[in-house]
């Protein structure tokens, strides 16, 4: 499966008091790229629900934090789909500072009927291009 790349730059707001980027916003850049990939195959999450009554959410998280990132530096965060389940999505994430790796995580995301929060089988056509 491909890896799909997406840009960050640090704000302000990112970081903590010690002026390193706190802990949660790693997953927020990581929802990010996830966003991002599914918008490059032509999926717009607002359309899913609108349409199909289909939400993703997290559904786990593991998540490693190696080195920090600081206000203003330039990141990149990538998002590789590992595994593909009727109704739920396994991703590895590395957010990277050049060849530095900062924060790596894996990521269970669950698809659900947005009305009824029940699982939800993800739809052929969006399986179809994560596969």
């Amino acid at each position: 499966m491909n890896v799909f790349k997406w840009p960050i730059r640090v704000y302000y707001e990112d970081t903590d008091a010690g002026g390193v980027v706190f802990y949660a916003n790693y997953l927020k850049f990581f929802e990010r790229a996830r966003t991002e990939m599914l918008r490059s195959m032509g999926f717009e999450q607002d359309q899913l629900i609108s349409e199909q009554k289909l939400i993703f959410v997290v559904r786990s998280v593991q998540i490693d934090y190696l080195k920090p990132a600081i206000f203003n530096q330039y990141l990149e965060v990538s998002a590789k789909v590992t595994q593909v389940k009727k109704v739920s999505l396994n991703f590895e994430q590395i957010i990277k500072r050049g060849d530095d790796v900062l924060c790596k995580g894996h990521v269970r995301i669950a698809c659900l009927d947005s009305i009824t929060m029940k699982p939800k089988a993800i739809p052929d056509n969006l399986l179809q291009q994560l596969i």
